[in-house]
């Protein structure tokens, strides 16, 4: 919205500093400053909204310490986290281009979607919220779109087609070495692109979105709730989408740009350096989330932030081509999923072998397991920070471990 008005400016008036808009670094700065200032001027209003619709947290006994302080706290945040996303990337990005679109979508529909959860968990007293079917159906829905504007407007060089770069390259642009092919980059490799199609015998390689779409719909569904399972102690989530936020912020500048993606030797995707506006948004948004969510919190997220970030992360990784990285970046997610997982399978099949079911952690996911073990909240959270931060470094060491 600004972009356009401040181009028209200066080509039209020659306004002073209106030309700097035309850099992705400077709206990034400004979306991550914006969107901080609006979710901690704006939560506070939104908290007190909250509360005045009695939009409180049901707390089930799970016998934690601490746990009956948090009763009456206001959830469905996220709103918090969902506004000051979209508003700065409506004013700084450029609305002509797909992917932000693409983001605008995933950000509003899955918010919905967790909105709705949270007001039935609410208004009926009920921890199930919105049946888990309807969530996979939103997450299929998504996914769907999201493997249509792909598909359709997919367009990445490799280097193997890459001219030597130069003025007159960059000038001109480089369409006739574009493939629609649909690619993925395979971590801790050399010419590591991976095409869909090869997961296919070649009569049917024309059918590669296909398999593309359930991939995509799987990751989707994976992050979302491993997002959503994570969401369990003070700032947890918000704290680690930061750092997710960040890391995928740099790929999606060296990914659109031309010079550092032939340096580094990664898809070049023309047009997702638009993208380091909205993920700028999303950081900003989630470290001012954390104002009212450390501990003790004064709002929950809710579904309608943590299914909304799951799929915000999921999407930006897929646009991307840095899929395969997620369980690197989105590791600590990923533990918490599985440990449910795990204990739920161990406590079946020895239900079933000796009449009594055993558990492998003292409680699942695996945060309150260290919450059992008498580790304050705060300290559980740090130490996750701690992992989520390394695990980006690693996400970010392979560019050049390969």
């Amino acid at each position: 919205m600004l972009y356009d008005f401040f181009q028209y400016m200066d080509q039209n008036f020659n306004l002073i500093g209106a030309g700097v808009f035309q850099y992705i670094s400077f709206r990034a700065g400004m979306a991550a400053i914006f969107s901080l200032i609006i979710s901690i001027l704006f939560g506070k209003k939104i908290i007190n909204i909250l509360k005045q619709f009695q939009l409180s947290e049901n707390v089930r006994d799970l016998d934690l310490k601490g746990q009956n302080e948090k009763k009456g706290t206001p959830t469905m945040g996220g709103v918090i986290i969902i506004i000051s996303i979209l508003i700065p990337t409506l004013l700084f990005a450029r609305l002509d281009n797909i992917y932000i679109l693409l983001m605008i979508f995933v950000t509003a529909f899955m918010g919905i979607i967790g909105g709705i959860d949270d007001y039935l968990k609410i208004s009926k007293k009920n921890k199930e919220g919105l049946k888990g079917k309807f969530k996979i159906v939103g997450q299929i829905i998504v996914g769907l779109v999201v493997t249509y504007v792909i598909v359709e407007n997919d367009s990445v060089v490799v280097r193997e087609f890459l001219e030597p770069i130069n003025q007159e390259t960059i000038s001109r642009g480089i369409q006739h070495n574009d493939t629609k092919d649909l690619i993925t980059t395979i971590p801790f490799l050399k010419d590591n692109e991976f095409r869909y199609e090869w997961l296919l015998p070649s009569f049917l390689k024309n059918y590669s979105w296909i398999i593309y779409a359930l991939v995509i719909i799987f990751i989707i569904v994976s992050v979302s709730n491993g997002a959503n399972i994570t969401d369990g102690l003070d700032g947890l989530t918000a704290g680690l989408s930061a750092i997710i936020g960040i890391t995928l912020s740099i790929f999606c500048y060296l990914s659109g740009n031309i010079i550092f993606a032939d340096y580094l030797n990664i898809l070049y995707i023309p047009n997702s350096g638009e993208l380091v506006i909205y993920s700028f948004a999303f950081v900003g948004a989630s470290i001012g989330f954390i104002w009212y969510n450390s501990y003790p919190a004064q709002v929950f997220m809710g579904d309608t932030g943590s299914l909304s970030i799951g799929a915000i992360i999921a999407v930006l990784a897929i646009i991307i081509k840095k899929e395969l990285l997620l369980p690197i970046l989105c590791g600590v997610f990923l533990i918490e999923n599985l440990s449910v997982v795990i204990q739920v399978f161990y406590f079946k099949m020895t239900k079933n072998k000796s009449g009594e079911g055993k558990r492998i952690f003292l409680m699942a996911p695996l945060h309150h397991h260290y919450q059992k073990k008498g580790i304050h909240e705060t300290k559980i959270v740090a130490r996750f920070w701690m992992i989520g931060i390394l695990l980006a470094i690693l996400t970010l060491a392979t560019l050049k471990l390969r």
